[in-house]
């Protein structure tokens, strides 16, 4: 009798291909997905979010690999949304960017239209869809993070939806998906409302550590973009005041050779041989640090915003970032420097500081309170563990936030009593993704689910 035929195979999405060892930027992360997806367009997305379901595959997007966590980790199937990026409409200041639009493309891509981004952080390496998931900040107490500023997104949920999420469309979820950890669905699109072109006047400048602590508050209220680096080991931090200028006001940029020699030769050349004579031997780096601070750039120049807010970073670190109370500040940064006094640890990265303006999205560390960010680094061949640990039981004891980007230990039972809207967030994410296929052992260690 004539045998049935074989079951049809399921057709697989022309842009899948098999995967192969991911790490991030930070060496913090590896994975080894199965396959790895780079769609060109939106019905690509939908096509490969569909094979992963009805193969019980999870997936995650991958952006610029600039997150030191696991949040974009999978062992199904990464997705890299870079091939779908630029300008894709202008509606006034709403600019809508490919999801895959790196931050460093903007400058090119928005001066033409005479527009830029309010505020940025220094930097400039991530996609845009990455850098809102994670809740990527710059500094100012005026000033929210980049994810403030988004006005709509086009989301493929996990039953294959292609969403559009703005103030008319599907409002009620948009405090969720400006700011999602990649749990909700895959961002192709992002709308932003941008702002008219302008100029920073920058002063930097080495102050007494104690000083600029005991005036943190009134600087970061006075000043649009204030930020200061306390180094271990010295008394001295390295303030930036950025004042926001009209577009048209005169530039003084910084000289060619200026700009090298601040920003590339000593930041990123002479820095990283010191950190890594300091991986070699510690006890070098107390008079390193000291010498540092001696060496840091006193300078002062008028660019355009995005120039003055990037940094050109080369020399590669781990990072724990946590939001704080505005007020909290200042204690917070008072204990670490005593730990790491009382520890007698050495350490050749900067306590870095900035703030930025309380907001209403569901899952921003800013969310519900004015807002200071403390950010500690290790050298990445440097084991952070036992620094980052320490000091992470400080911010926990000032009501700290951990970047959902940056190193940390916190888990769901204890973050969502620090946010209001995590019950809310809970639930859109059942209705988006009751399967999980966007779910990833992170999300399952900071949502509980």
């Amino acid at each position: 009798m004539p045998q049935p035929l074989p079951a049809a195979r399921p057709t697989t999405p022309a842009s899948l291909r098999p995967g192969a060892p991911w790490r991030n930027w930070g060496r913090s992360e590896r994975a080894r997905p199965e396959f790895l997806a780079q769609p060109t367009n939106v019905a690509e997305v939908v096509e490969i979010v569909n094979f992963a379901r009805n193969h019980g595959l999870t997936v995650k997007a991958w952006g610029a690999g600039h997150s030191f966590t696991s949040i974009a980790a999978t062992d199904g199937v990464h997705l890299d949304v870079g091939a779908i990026e630029g300008v894709l409409a202008v509606d006034g200041s709403y600019v809508t960017l490919g999801a895959g639009t790196n931050l460093h493309q903007l400058p090119a891509l928005l001066e033409p239209l005479g527009l830029a981004l309010t505020n940025m952080g220094d930097i400039d390496r991530q996609t845009i869809a990455g850098a809102i998931s994670t809740g990527t900040h710059g500094t100012g107490a005026r000033f929210g993070g980049i994810a403030t500023q988004v006005r709509g997104v086009t989301l493929v949920t996990a039953a294959g939806e292609v969403l559009r999420i703005n103030a008319i469309e599907n409002a009620e979820l948009l405090p969720a998906v400006a700011l999602s950890l990649g749990a909700l669905g895959i961002l192709v699109d992002v709308t932003l409302e941008c702002v008219p072109t302008f100029l920073l006047h920058a002063v930097e400048r080495p102050e007494p550590a104690d000083t600029v602590l005991a005036e943190w508050l009134q600087r970061s209220a006075d000043t649009d973009h204030f930020e200061f680096y306390v180094w271990p080991h010295t008394t001295t931090a390295l303030t930036k005041s950025n004042t926001r200028l009209p577009g048209d006001a005169p530039r003084h940029p910084l000289t060619k050779f200026s700009s090298w020699f601040d920003d590339e030769f000593m930041a990123n050349g002479v820095y990283r041989a010191i950190v890594a004579a300091g991986k070699a031997a510690p006890a070098i780096i107390p008079p390193i640090n000291r010498l540092a601070v001696k060496l840091s750039g006193n300078r002062e120049f008028t660019d355009v915003s995005s120039s003055v807010f990037v940094t050109d970073r080369t020399v590669r670190f781990r990072e724990m970032e946590y939001a704080l109370p505005i007020d909290a500040v200042a204690d917070a940064v008072r204990a670490i420097q005593k730990l790491t006094t009382d520890r007698k640890w050495k350490v050749s990265f900067p306590i870095e500081v900035r703030s930025a303006a309380a907001d209403s999205l569901l899952l921003s560390t800013a969310s519900g309170r004015a807002t200071g960010y403390v950010a500690v680094h290790r050298y990445w061949r440097e084991d952070p563990a036992e620094y980052f640990r320490e000091v992470e039981a400080i911010m926990v004891a000032h009501d700290g936030r951990p970047h959902w980007g940056k190193l940390h230990n916190r888990h769901a039972d204890s973050l969502s009593g620090t946010y209001s809207g995590f019950n809310e967030f809970l639930a859109i994410r059942e209705r988006l993704d009751p399967g999980r296929v966007f779910a990833n052992d992170y999300l399952r260690q900071v949502l509980g689910q």
